[in-house]
């Protein structure tokens, strides 16, 4: 059973599984701050000696909560169980390659209070180099938007809007807070009272598109997902796919077919879900061998 709820702390869940050492650097950035919080580091099962040696550099440190799966559970089922471990009135989810800036966890509890409506807050996540990265600002992938994006139509939606993609384009401003219909999953923070009326995350999903449809399900709530600009995050990709990349890509496509069949009107007629199915799966199968042999190359450069 979980604890009484604390207000005004934040708890910070983090999902490991073979992360690497940018695990250690996400939380030691993140114990850095002022603010009070806690961290919840939840390991599906690593064998990377990473998690031995975070508990080991922060043993004194009891803000600290690691929690050890003996398997891998999935990105949201491990989100769901240091959700419910955590104490905290705010809930932040928050990738194992991301590296925290001072100030940014109050400057997301401000946001939050400023307006009740708010159930999901993301912020600006950026690349190494300080450029925004890819699905900070999203709208829900749609079939329509979906094929707009990979046709490449998307690229003339200043021209005409009805070409308009999954990716929305750079903020106007980076002054105000806006709705979106979907943000980023490397940063995401909630209320604890918005995430548990939802039921968390759809365990259903294993790995991708569970952020995009958390946002769906926070909206379809009555309640509002919002964008802070100003508000930088900086992520290095894919730190725990790259040597399995197969793997991710193969539970990335399951979560669209499942976002899809959830969501989208157009799952409703079968020959529109026949075709969809067969689309996801052949990118799949296109893409698979070219997988398998990054795959393969990275585990070999490992062992060097």
């Amino acid at each position: 059973m979980r604890d009484a709820v604390d207000a005004g702390l934040t708890s910070i869940i983090i999902v490991a599984a073979d992360s690497g050492p940018l695990l250690r650097a996400c939380v030691a950035s993140v114990l850095d701050e002022t603010a009070p919080l806690e961290v919840v580091v939840v390991d599906n099962a690593s064998s990377d000696g990473e998690i031995e040696r975070l508990a080991a550099e922060h043993a004194a440190d009891a803000r600290l909560r690691i929690v050890r799966n003996d398997a891998n559970l999935g990105f949201g089922p491990a989100c769901n169980r240091g959700a419910a471990l955590a104490r905290g009135d705010v809930l932040l989810f928050l990738n194992p390659d991301c590296e925290w800036r001072a100030g940014v966890l109050a400057a997301m509890r401000d946001v939050l209070a400023s307006d009740p409506r708010i159930g999901l807050l993301g912020v600006a996540v950026c690349d190494p180099d300080g450029s925004p990265a890819r699905g900070n600002r999203r709208r829900d992938p749609t079939l329509r938007r979906a094929l707009m994006t990979l046709s490449g139509l998307a690229r003339l939606e200043s021209r005409w809007p009805a070409l308009a993609g999954v990716e929305m384009p750079p903020a106007k401003s980076e002054d105000a807070i806006e709705s979106v219909e979907a943000v980023s999953g490397a940063c995401m923070m909630l209320p604890r009272a918005a995430f548990e009326r939802i039921g968390g995350f759809d365990e259903g999903y294993f790995l991708h598109v569970e952020d995009i449809d958390l946002c769906r399900r926070v909206r379809d709530a009555g309640s509002r997902v919002a964008y802070a600009p100003r508000l930088h995050v900086t992520h290095v990709q894919g730190t725990s796919s790259k040597s399995r990349p197969l793997f991710v890509a193969r539970a990335k496509h399951r979560g669209m077919w499942r976002y899809f069949d959830k969501f989208d009107p157009a799952a409703r007629n079968a020959l529109w879900r026949a075709i969809v199915w067969c689309g996801i799966w052949t990118h799949f199968a296109v893409k698979a061998p070219l997988l398998a042999l990054r795959g393969a190359l990275s585990g070999r450069r490992a062992t060097r």
